[in-house]
């Protein structure tokens, strides 16, 4: 699937097709994108009625949304292969039918069913986490890709404000099992809308052809070459892991995760400790923790023409910064600083995506470095849900907690900084890059 245009009858008929193939796409990736939080998040509202019908311990129920994030760590790394062998149109139609299956074998019986539910679904997930980005950079212009991926993560945080506001009152009303089934509906959606988009012929024969073609495309000619100078010779690419930046993205991705991941998962718990809310009523205030992410991440492309990429950081730190700090200096103003940390969040993965693109080179270094940065992001990210739990039992309290999550959101920012100005350089200033659309083809 691709953004250029058919071909037409006339200029109007090609722009009309070229439209129609845009809008076409950022559906299918919306509708991707609603399934990539939310299955993770949604235990997090009724993660005491989980201990109590299962008989799960605290460290126990923490894995229900720890063992994905620690998918995305160890999967993510075997994306590249299912990438060259099928195609990322493929591997994103199998994710979406994993995420389908585990949603059903989570709440199908016990614990043991409900870890194996947990893991299938971080894995599927994993697979998609690192091929999104590589499809954005394919089939959409440099102009379009921070719109793109604004509206990716924004969904995301739909998917999760959504799941986290009905989980609850879906488990008062027909019990935890139908709840956290329902939601395979999202996964049907998508992998319907996703297989018509590329087409059933495609899917089915296009695989093998796909990747020999990016593999041609790829060796052939530079990512942005055009003309003549198409058939000049490469040199091999740097290793992704050999680039001091990708090990700086790599650091400030995580700090991004294992904060969002850590508080996802407890939120809902520590406004019920902090204000003596009902599950339903604590899952309803966390959600201001995923709603407002959709301005956030909106935001960014808005803000990208006028400001530098460090400058869109900077903004999001402060923000970030202000969600622990203010629970433990003035947590009567809780409203608040869940929505600015809300805001943060959505718009901190967008400013990371938008480095990663940017600073991704060819379409296989692309691939290479959205696996190394979210793979060890996810990897460290896993500990946080694990990680806060067990402080705040040895603690028997919010305080030791949160304030692990002020030292990840510092090293966001340290490391963060560091990969916006490598990225600034490397597309000539503060707006997107020049460069015609890349010609990798799948």
């Amino acid at each position: 699937m691709h953004l250029d245009s058919p071909a037409g009858t006339g200029r109007n008929g090609r722009r009309r097709s070229a439209r129609m193939v845009f809008w076409g796409a950022l559906a299918g990736i919306i509708l991707i994108a609603l399934n990539f939080r939310g299955p993770i998040v949604a235990p997090s509202p009724i993660l005491d009625l989980l201990q109590s019908e299962l008989g799960m311990s605290v460290q126990t129920s923490g894995l229900l949304t720890a063992l994905p994030i620690a998918c995305f760590g160890v999967i993510s790394f075997l994306a590249l292969p299912l990438l060259r062998r099928g195609g990322p149109d493929q591997a994103i139609a199998f994710c979406l039918a994993g995420i389908l299956a585990g949603t059903l074998l989570r709440s199908a019986g016990g614990t043991e069913l409900a870890l194996a539910g947990t893991v299938l679904i971080g894995a599927s997930i994993a697979v998609g986490n690192v091929l999104v980005p590589v499809i954005i950079r394919r089939d959409f212009p440099p102009a379009r890709v921070p719109l793109v991926t604004g509206t990716y993560t924004a969904a995301m945080n739909i998917g999760s404000m959504t799941t986290l506001i009905l989980t609850a009152p879906l488990a008062d009303a027909f019990g935890w099992r139908l709840a956290m089934a329902v939601w395979c509906v999202l996964a049907v959606a998508a992998a319907l809308a996703w297989l018509g988009l590329v087409g059933w012929r495609d899917f089915l024969l296009g695989g093998a052809r796909g990747a020999a073609a990016r593999r041609t495309a790829d060796s052939a000619a530079p990512e942005n070459a055009a003309g003549p100078a198409a058939s000049a010779p490469v040199a091999p690419a740097e290793p992704v892991w050999r680039r001091p930046v990708a090990w700086l993205l790599l650091i400030a991705f995580s700090g991004q995760a294992f904060s969002f991941y850590a508080i996802s998962t407890w939120l809902p718990t520590l406004l019920a400790d902090l204000l003596e809310l009902d599950a339903a009523a604590a899952g309803a205030g966390a959600s201001l923790f995923q709603g407002p992410a959709i301005v956030g991440a909106l935001a960014v492309p808005l803000l990208a023409r006028r400001l530098r990429t460090r400058s869109l950081l900077w903004l999001t730190v402060a923000a970030w910064a202000a969600l622990p700090l203010g629970l433990l200096l003035a947590p009567a103003g809780w409203v608040l600083w869940v929505t600015l940390g809300g805001i943060a969040q959505g718009a901190g993965i967008t400013v990371i995506f938008l480095i990663l693109v940017r600073l991704g080179g060819s379409g296989r270094q692309a691939g290479q470095l959205s696996a190394m940065v979210q793979g060890g992001g996810y990897l460290v990210a896993a500990a946080g849900p694990v990680a806060l739990g067990t402080l705040h039992d040895v603690s028997e309290g919010w305080t030791v907690p949160l304030l692990v999550c002020c030292i990840s959101i510092a090293a966001l920012f340290v490391a963060g900084s560091i990969a916006a100005a490598a990225s600034e350089r490397a597309s000539g200033g503060a707006g997107e890059r020049p460069a015609p659309k890349p010609s990798v083809t799948g």
